[in-house]
């Protein structure tokens, strides 16, 4: 049996867009959130556990950079790590992220304790970082693509947030603001990987396998939060000291 032919450079996007039907803006936790429907508990507890996700990106594309043998593919790269972790004058988005979590009432020294992360979250975080150290770096710039669809979720925040929930200080909405324009270079850069290195058709369902194991991730994060902050279930909640 002869091997399939390999979509064409614009079918194989057109694949990896219409992932965008899993990405978290359609869980039911977001949906709430984008419809003013969340407490302050709950956007808290979202604030919180979201952040272990943020500090762990820049560990995530350093496993990628230390996999990958090229010199201007890592000097474009390197780019994620300045705006998660700060370069020179800029804070960075872990800062801008903290800045957030005080903007909802979380206090720098409890965000960063990590104290109210789920291990649902985090697990589901380790399991990305763990996939960027283990996989190859073209397959773990892949799994970077849901970025793709980042930017209206980034959106729908800036517009909806002021209004929905007026008890949230205004400056920490920097974060989605900054990210709109960063989310759209990075996409172009790992898109442009994925199409030049996945090429033929085993490679390219291999390719939305990655993704859409980067979609799981990011709705199971939402699945551990929805089962402590809606359902109010969080984890031993029926064990008796």
């Amino acid at each position: 049996m002869s091997e399939q032919t390999p979509w064409s450079r614009e079918e194989f996007e057109a694949r990896l867009r219409a992932k965008e039907a899993y990405y978290h803006i359609n869980h039911p936790y977001h949906i709430a959130m984008a419809e003013g429907k969340l407490g302050k508990e709950q956007i808290q507890g979202w604030v919180a556990n979201r952040f272990y996700y943020q500090i762990k990106i820049p560990v995530k594309d350093a496993n990628i950079m230390a996999l990958c043998p090229d010199r201007d593919t890592r000097r474009r790269w390197i780019q994620r790590i300045h705006d998660h972790d700060g370069w020179g004058e800029d804070a960075g988005g872990i800062e801008a992220w903290t800045r957030l979590g005080e903007a909802v009432g979380i206090s720098r020294e409890d965000l960063w304790s990590l104290k109210s992360v789920l291990p649902g979250v985090k697990f589901a975080v380790d399991a990305y970082v763990n996939f960027a150290r283990n996989a190859t770096w073209q397959e773990g710039a892949c799994s970077s693509l849901t970025e793709m669809f980042a930017p209206t979720i980034h959106k729908q925040r800036l517009s909806g947030w002021p209004d929905l929930y007026p008890w949230i200080e205004p400056e920490g909405l920097a974060y989605f603001r900054k990210r709109v324009s960063q989310a759209n270079r990075d996409v172009e850069h790992g898109l442009e990987l994925t199409l030049d290195y996945f090429t033929t058709r085993a490679q390219q369902e291999r390719a939305l396998e990655i993704l859409q194991f980067k979609l799981d991730i990011l709705w199971t994060m939402l699945d551990a939060m929805w089962l402590a902050y809606i359902d109010h279930k969080p984890p031993y909640f029926n064990i008796k000291p």
